[in-house]
């Protein structure tokens, strides 16, 4: 199916900014040659020149900088293409985390007068494990949105970022806040029998890690897990290029992208054969919460959630998996101009709901 009309107009602009990277990158290459090679005075001029960039770029690559920059792009464009999440009532509390730093949660409320204890998802943004939080506008909106859709408490986890915070961090973090949620249910008028997990990208990493995790140590109860375009296998060998076949995207860049997100999250790339890191490659996924997956045709994960699904299935898991056809990875943001992005959030909303269905039993 094409790609939807207001995401082909996207990716055509992505397109010429990559043009423009590559061509900045091959006028740093040959300055670097002449430095080398070249006559002394354009060794020296080159030089001059290379030292220059190489001082603008240490200023603006830290991470601060970086995610400060894209905080603000997230705000500027989620106000053209996103939905805001209506007024609930919010609480922000700091957990403990033992050899890790502490992690900080925002409870949502929902607004209907129900009485008595209350279903609840644990819920972890995507951001390439190193950009996100649950104070950027397209991510509070999300939450407010499906809580009062849904009508379920959401606990949103502002993990450590990456490279500051390298795994196992998040996942040790998530797993601390799955504790706490069940250590503290009464006073959260939370249902400890009906709490569900969920991660969108690499959110959804390590909201299945952290079943995993989960199942290996003190097995509390979760009913549902709900992963959308998770990554999910950090070795690549998962990755699904023919979407970018379709779109015209080369190859080296994409697969750039890929390595740099994966050694920032792990340090050293070999991690990534620990579960943990790369939950579809666990050994057995016996036990494990019924799990609602979806990707998005346009995305090079949606073989990671595909492999999963058919894994869960085969260790006896109940599971679904739906590809958007003409999505892309990041469709769910885009609300106010791509009906199929309201299709999105609104079957999420209906997973979600199944949390108040009585039969639904934890694993």
């Amino acid at each position: 199916m094409p790609l939807d009309p207001y995401f082909a107009a996207m990716h055509r602009s992505h397109l010429r900014d990559l043009v423009q990277q590559f061509r900045r990158r091959t006028f740093l290459s040959t300055r670097r040659f002449f430095a080398r090679f070249g006559s002394r005075t354009a060794r020296h001029q080159a030089r001059t020149a290379a030292s220059a960039h190489a001082a603008t770029t240490a200023r603006r690559s830290t991470a601060d900088w970086k995610r400060k920059n894209a905080r603000a792009w997230d705000t500027k464009f989620f106000n053209r293409i996103g939905v805001y999440g209506p007024e609930l009532a919010t609480d922000d509390r700091t957990i403990p985390v033992t050899g890790h730093p502490d992690v900080r949660v925002r409870i949502y409320q929902p607004t209907t007068d129900a009485v008595g204890p209350r279903p609840a998802v644990i819920m972890f943004f995507g951001g390439s494990f190193q950009l996100g939080g649950i104070d950027w506008a397209s991510e509070d909106a999300l939450f407010r949105s499906r809580t009062a859709d849904a009508e379920v408490i959401t606990i949103a986890v502002d993990y450590a970022l990456a490279p500051e915070h390298r795994f196992p961090t998040p996942v040790e973090q998530g797993y601390a806040v799955l504790e706490w949620v069940h250590e503290n249910a009464a006073e959260l008028s939370i249902d400890p029998l009906h709490v569900a997990i969920g991660g969108i990208s690499s959110g959804g990493n390590i909201a299945a890690a952290v079943t995993l995790a989960n199942r290996q140590r003190s097995r509390h109860p979760l009913c549902l897990q709900v992963l959308e375009v998770p990554a999910l296998d950090l070795t690549g060998k998962h990755i699904d290029f023919r979407p970018l076949w379709t779109l015209h995207v080369p190859y080296f860049l994409a697969r750039r992208e890929l390595v740099q997100v994966a050694r920032a999250y792990l340090g050293d790339r070999s991690r990534a054969r620990d579960p943990l890191a790369s939950p579809l490659l666990a050994d057995d996924l016996r036990g494990l919460p019924p799990a609602v997956i979806l990707t998005a045709e346009f995305d090079v994960l949606r073989g990671d959630g595909r492999a999963y699904a058919h894994a869960l299935r085969a260790a006896g898991v109940e599971a679904s998996a739906v590809e958007y056809m003409g999505a892309v990875h990041d469709t769910v943001d885009f609300r106010a101009v791509v009906p199929l992005a309201e299709r999105w959030h609104r079957d999420v909303v209906t997973a979600l709901r199944t949390l108040h269905n009585p039969a639904t039993h934890s694993s």
